[in-house]
Order: C-alpha cells, then sequence, then structure tokens
C-alpha cells in the first residue's frame, strides 16, 4: 500500500488554493476588479444585469430578454440546440427558472441578444480568458465578468471604475 503524506482533501484545498490564487492574480494582472453578486443560482444574469444596467438587481429581466433570444430562435434550433444536452423545449423550460444557473448557451444568447462581445476572465488553470462575439454586433461595448471554477460569475470593471452600490447585500460567496 502506498502512503501518501496528504489526504485527498488537503490535496483538493491546495489545489483550489492555488487556482484562488492564480485567478486573483489575473485581475490584478488585468487591472481589473470585481463587483461580487449574490451566489443564488441567478448570479450569471446578476453579472450581466449589473454590466448592462449597473445593477444586478434587474437579472430576472436579463434572462427573459436571454430566453426571448433562445426562443425566438425556436423556429431555427440548430443555432443553439446542438449546444444543449437536452431537450431543447425541456432545456427553455428548465432556464426559465429563477435560480437556474446560465450556461455558455445563456452567454452567447446574452451576447447576441444585446449584439455587445462578453469577455470572461476565468479561473481555469489554461484559459485565462474566453471571448464570446455576437452574432451581429450591435454596439462596441464590451461586457465584463469573472467566472470562478464551474461555479460562480461575477461582474469585473477596470480598477478605478466599480460603481457604488447602494443597499450592498453579503454576499454569499468568500470570492
Amino acid at each position: 500500500m502506498l502512503l501518501l503524506p496528504f489526504s485527498l482533501k488537503k490535496c483538493n484545498f491546495f489545489l483550489s488554493f492555488f487556482i484562488f490564487f492564480l485567478y486573483k492574480k489575473r485581475l490584478v494582472l488585468y487591472g481589473l476588479v470585481e463587483l461580487k453578486v449574490n451566489g443564488d443560482g441567478n448570479c450569471q444574469f446578476r453579472a450581466l444585469s449589473d454590466q448592462f444596467y449597473r445593477t444586478p438587481e434587474h437579472h430576472r429581466f436579463v434572462r427573459q430578454q436571454v430566453l426571448k433570444q433562445v426562443s425566438i430562435l425556436e423556429s431555427h434550433p440548430e443555432i443553439y440546440a446542438g449546444y444543449v444536452p437536452m431537450d431543447y423545449k425541456e432545456y427553455l423550460k428548465k432556464m426559465s427558472k429563477s435560480g437556474e444557473w446560465g450556461d455558455h448557451v445563456t452567454l452567447q444568447a446574452a451576447a447576441d441578444s444585446y449584439g455587445v462581445k462578453v469577455f470572461i476572465l476565468t479561473s481555469f488553470k489554461d484559459t485565462c480568458y474566453i471571448e464570446i462575439l455576437p452574432a451581429v454586433e450591435k454596439s462596441r461595448r464590451v461586457i465584463c465578468l469573472s467566472f470562478w471554477a464551474e461555479v460562480h460569475y461575477n461582474s469585473i470593471y477596470p480598477e478605478g471604475e466599480l460603481p457604488v452600490l447602494e443597499n450592498k447585500k453579503k454576499s454569499w460567496w468568500p470570492f
């Protein structure tokens, strides 16, 4: 039997800490700061709302706009359906519920619906950022989000441009 100096639990902790450190270092490297949004299952839509409307509180409206974009194309499901890992109608029903996590399809639909580029700073070891381009660009504006380890999205801004939010609630996530 091979004895390891650390338990698997400790290794996971150290790996998570390393990834978090790498992620925070990327924020500094790019001169960005996070505006943390609630981690209630709506974080992708809250972060998008903050970028579009300077408040995470319009997340329900953003979700509706994104789903409208996906639903409009229901007569042409080949645009998004190939990226949906389930029946397309079931996917639309599931995504319409508050608290359902956004995914790569909803990010593409947001880019397409608003006609803007979406820049996502990630915690992935080999991919520090992802760029999502709209089908038709309506604005030169770039929406900036952070994505932490398949778990949480936040809104990000250049250092010194972070808006001040009134009635800021305590964040669910420590990052």
